[in-house]
Parts: structure tokens; sequence; C-alpha cells
């Protein structure tokens, strides 16, 4: 009933820890997502350095999406976008031809607070990865509600289970972020469809997916909340085969070149907020 199960990887990234389940060695990507972190949960204190910013850095093919549980970020991207991103609402970044972008923690920095979310990145589909860069952000009161005894969440992105977000996606895909309540069935839309276990724990057969690990569901899997599990729903059709390298998302290995190139040689616009530094070519 689960075709695999992936246990997040820690990561640094300076003063602020993820646990990465996409990519991985066995499964490069779930419908279209090519890309899942799951950031903190994090308490800092006032007067946050600044490396635990993410400074300006590049990205093509792709859009991302950044959503908290708590806390507070500063986005600002090359295309003039200005944003503080909040529990709740959706930001819906697309890459495509190529866009830069930073996310800076400058109320923590004042005042102290928490962080803690999830960062993905969606592959742009075919004919679709070079189209220009956007911004596009959706207020908490007009991202898509499921309330029903038992289950309550939110639809971040695409449609399923008779919602649609207004989020402009560009392949058919869903994205929900979930509250289920103990002995609650979790719906699973058809395609390609996994889940990650933000707390709680689902059971699936005789498996039980655990906080950290994400399932990737076969056909006719049926799963059930068994404690009061946070968990983030997402899948859709696939896109067909992507290079990841860095920032970069790709059907072609030498655009990712290209891309890599421009970065080093400084062809590529930083956010026009944010143009004093950047993070290198590693």
């Amino acid at each position: 009933m689960l075709q695999q199960v992936i246990d997040q990887r820690r990561h640094s990234l300076g003063l602020l820890e993820v646990g990465r389940v996409l990519p991985h060695r066995s499964r490069r990507m779930v419908g279209p997502f090519v890309f899942f972190d799951h950031m903190g949960p994090v308490q800092w204190a006032a007067g946050l350095p600044r490396e635990a910013d993410i400074r300006p850095h590049p990205h093509i093919g792709l859009a991302t999406i950044s959503w908290l549980f708590e806390g507070w970020m500063m986005h600002r991207d090359s295309v003039g976008s200005e944003q503080p991103i909040l529990p709740g609402e959706v930001n819906w970044m697309t890459a495509g031809s190529g866009i830069t972008h930073s996310e800076r923690f400058e109320q923590q920095r004042a005042q102290g607070g928490p962080l803690h979310g999830i960062q993905t990145w969606v592959a742009l589909p075919d004919g679709q990865e070079e189209i220009a860069p956007s911004f596009d952000h959706i207020d908490a009161a007009d991202v898509p509600l499921i309330d029903e005894p038992g289950l309550r969440g939110r639809l971040i992105a695409g449609s399923a289970l008779g919602l649609r977000s207004p989020v402009p996606v560009h392949s058919p895909l869903f994205y929900f972020h979930l509250e289920l309540a103990p002995g609650q069935v979790l719906p699973l839309p058809p395609g390609e469809v996994a889940a990650y276990v933000v707390a709680g724990a689902l059971a699936v057969g005789s498996q039980t997916l655990q906080p950290g690990q994400l399932g990737v569901f076969g056909p006719g899997a049926q799963a059930r909340a068994s404690e009061p599990t946070t968990l983030m729903l997402f899948g859709g059709e696939p896109v067909g085969e992507r290079f990841v390298d860095w920032n970069f998302v790709s059907s072609s290995r030498e655009r990712i070149e290209q891309a890599k190139a421009d970065w080093r040689a400084g062809r590529m616009k930083l956010p026009d907020a944010d143009d004093q530094e950047f993070i290198p070519l590693p």
C-alpha cells in the first residue's frame, strides 16, 4: 500500500536546520514536486545574526511555495516583489527563464520568534520551463478550506477533493495542509500522491508513517490517522524527467550549465530591494 517510505535527512543551512525528503536517491519526484524541505521548528532570540538569512540566489525551470505554520519571512525578488510571508498565506514564485530572490528574518532579528514551515519546488512542464518569471501572493482568506468532521485543512495549490486554489499553477497538481482527528481516513486523490507527516502518526496497512517521514502511496492505498495528525498531502501528474543542480531545475542539462555560467558571470539580475550580496555558485 506504500510504494516507498523516505526519512527526512537533516541539513544545516547556517543557523537554520531543515529536514529534506525530496529529491531522494530512490525517488526524484512525486507528480511535478521535485523538492521538499521541512524548515525548523526553531525558536530564535532577538539579535539573530544576518548569517541566518537566505541571501539572494537564482532559480530556473520551477515554481516555489513557502508555507508557514509559525513565524515570518521577508521575500524579495528580481521582478520587484517585496512580500512578508505569514502563516496561512500562499506565496507562489514562478522562476521560469530565471529569477533571483532572498528570504530574510528581520522580524525575528528585531524581536525574536519562531520559524516553522515547508518549502517546496514544483517543476514546470514541457513548453513552460522558460516562461516569464512572476510572483503571486494569495491572502489566507482566499486559500480554500476543507472543514469536515475529523478533517480540516487548506488546499495550498492546485485542485482536488472538490476544491480549486486560485494559485496560477502550470500543470495538474494538488498540495494540502491537513489536520486529522484520531481514526480519520485520509482522502487520497488519484494519480501520484504522497503524504509527509509533520506531527502525529498515519497508519497505512501494516506500516505507520511517523513525523519526518514521507510516504508515497500505491494504487488502492488506505491511510488512517492513529492520533491527532498534521500532514502535507501532495502530488499530481508527472511532467517528465527533470535534472536538479543546486537551485536549478530543467529537462536539459545544457540549460542548467548555461544558468550556472550566467550566475557565475553576474548576468542574472539581483532582487530590486536586496542587491548588495548574493550566494556564490557552489
